[in-house]
């Protein structure tokens, strides 16, 4: 089951009165695909509007709206679930119970305070849909026209969350893309179960991006101990190459021996393995000196290393 299914099913365990069945069923036939004076016609692939959209009629229309249920099978194996409401009688029933005009918009007559959540919960199952969160966070409403979209966006600000418009092809869409404001939502509509999974599901990416970050972190510092390391051989090497190890004090030529048998070792490592311990800075303090004597062996100077 996808998440957006997910969600769907959440926010069908929570029509549970009739202002909510009330508020779902007319944003359901507001947000529907086609809703003329003679049709309204609903689409969808989701299974789950099956015990909802049929049995929400039911319950506030009875017998006296006809539904018609169509199902269309698809190549790709899926089912385009049609439910529509033909004539205009039936229409104009439906219409003014909602008080619903030529123009469509959202009329907040039809929205107690309690069931603004339910409403959003029932444009989600008509035309609202979300990415799977380990791949994306973008939760999206395709709306069939832009002053519906308009209305919508504006229930959506006076709920706390701000979200983008798009035009597509044949519709207007309005989308949530940062999942502090997806989760919000979520838990506006009823789908509390999808919230918890999208926390779970951010934090485990979070904790493995900074899995990740670290492993980089790491994988540089070593990279850089090494390069160091290699640095301090071959100034080792140019002194041993023109004979100064000899002229070394005894505390360089311990920690150029021992640079010498162990590239692999910190300067912190190097510190503690001496005869006379020292600190990380204490070492690099020396290597500057061998680097200088070095680097004066390279330039010909007869007196490096003393």
């Amino acid at each position: 089951m996808s998440f957006s299914d997910n969600v769907r099913q959440n926010i069908r365990g929570t029509i549970n009165d009739h202002d909510k069945r009330f508020a779902c069923l007319y944003a359901m036939l507001l947000f529907s695909r086609t809703l003329t004076k003679d049709e309204i016609c609903l689409k969808s692939e989701s299974e789950i509007l099956d015990s909802v959209f049929p049995i929400l009629m039911k319950t506030i229309f009875g017998a006296r709206v006809p539904l018609q249920v169509e199902c269309k099978p698809r190549k790709d194996g899926s089912v385009l679930r049609i439910y529509r409401i033909t004539g205009r009688e039936a229409v104009t029933k439906i219409r003014s119970t909602f008080h619903i005009h030529e123009l469509r918009r959202i009329d907040m007559r039809n929205l107690p305070t309690n069931s603004i959540g339910m409403f959003l919960g029932g444009v989600f199952l008509t035309c609202g849909s979300m990415t799977d969160p380990h791949k994306d966070y973008h939760l999206e409403f395709t709306v069939p026209t832009q002053e519906l979209c308009n209305d919508l966006c504006d229930i959506l600000l006076s709920v706390g969350v701000h979200p983008g418009t798009t035009k597509r092809r044949y519709a207007h869409a309005a989308y949530l893309k940062v999942s502090e404001e997806i989760a919000d939502l979520l838990t506006f509509m009823g789908a509390q179960k999808s919230t918890l999974d999208l926390i779970d599901i951010k934090i485990d990416k979070e904790v493995k991006n900074n899995i990740n970050r670290l492993n980089n972190c790491d994988m540089a510092n070593i990279d850089k101990t090494i390069s160091a390391a290699e640095k301090q051989r071959d100034d080792i090497k140019v002194i041993i190459l023109h004979g100064g190890m000899s002229k070394l004090t005894p505390e360089l030529r311990e920690l150029a021996e021992l640079r010498m048998d162990n590239l692999h070792l910190s300067l912190q490592e190097l510190g503690e393995m001496l005869k006379k311990p020292i600190s990380r800075s204490g070492v690099n303090h020396r290597f500057r000196k061998l680097a200088a004597i070095a680097d004066q062996y390279r330039e010909g100077s007869a007196n490096a290393g003393e």
